[in-house]
């Protein structure tokens, strides 16, 4: 199998592209590569740009696994609910590079950003878990309550809206919107930027922010499974 997960280090930048050829699911592979990526950097850089193949930033879970049995799909979303935490909880400064469209799962990895830029185009982001049958896991809803404005979230989340990169910026999923051409480079400046920050300060700082919902989050997870299961 060819990489699905590309990994450089310029700079003390570490600049994580997926490119699994196709929409960039979350494949059981997908989701150890991005694990094993995220642990190397924090041991070599200062900072992390997380970003995917043109116009496709990611899919969400790999819809062959959900799909091939209750065992099967509970165990890809606990693995993928473990990245999404670990993301969440970087000790490094971590910067989304949208680079297209990001769906369902592919919209919470862009929600784990410290900070998020978007390439302009006629992409969708957004949670359409409700859309096709499913309640919004908690995870999801925690992630969104954190950095979507109020009057979105329940738009975002109930109502399954799906925006386009300008609509995603106001919305609260990305900071900023830039053109496709520029979108690897601003994201790399602005890791340079957090990256220079004290590292021990960043990350005891992001710990108070956002360790409480990390722990609100697991202790629900086995709940919040049961539920999904069985909707």
């Amino acid at each position: 199998m060819p990489d699905i997960v590309h990994y450089t280090l310029e700079d003390k930048v570490a600049v994580i592209r997926m490119d699994d050829g196709k929409a960039n699911a979350l494949s059981v592979e997908m989701i150890d590569a991005l694990l094993a990526a995220l642990t190397r950097a924090e041991s070599e850089a200062s900072a992390v740009v997380l970003t995917g193949r043109e116009g496709k930033f990611c899919a969400g879970f790999d819809l062959r696994v959900m799909m091939s049995g209750p065992e099967q799909a509970k165990a890809l979303l606990g693995r993928g609910s473990e990245l999404l935490l670990r993301l969440y909880g970087a000790t490094l400064p971590l910067v989304v590079a949208c680079s297209g469209h990001a769906m369902a799962g592919g919209a919470l990895v862009v929600l784990t950003g410290d900070t998020r830029i978007a390439a302009q185009g006629e992409f969708k982001i957004g949670l359409n878990e409700v859309a096709i049958g499913l309640p919004v896991p908690v995870l999801a809803m925690e992630f969104a309550r954190s950095r979507l404005t109020p009057l979105e979230l329940t738009r975002a989340t109930l109502f399954a809206q799906i925006y386009a990169p300008d609509a995603a910026a106001t919305a609260g999923y990305v900071d900023r919107v830039v053109a496709p051409g520029e979108l690897l480079a601003a994201a790399t400046a602005e890791a340079q930027r957090l990256g220079a920050l004290a590292r021990s300060a960043y990350k005891a700082t992001k710990l108070r922010l956002r360790g409480g919902i990390i722990d609100d989050i697991k202790a629900r997870m086995v709940e919040d499974m049961r539920t999904l299961m069985n909707p």
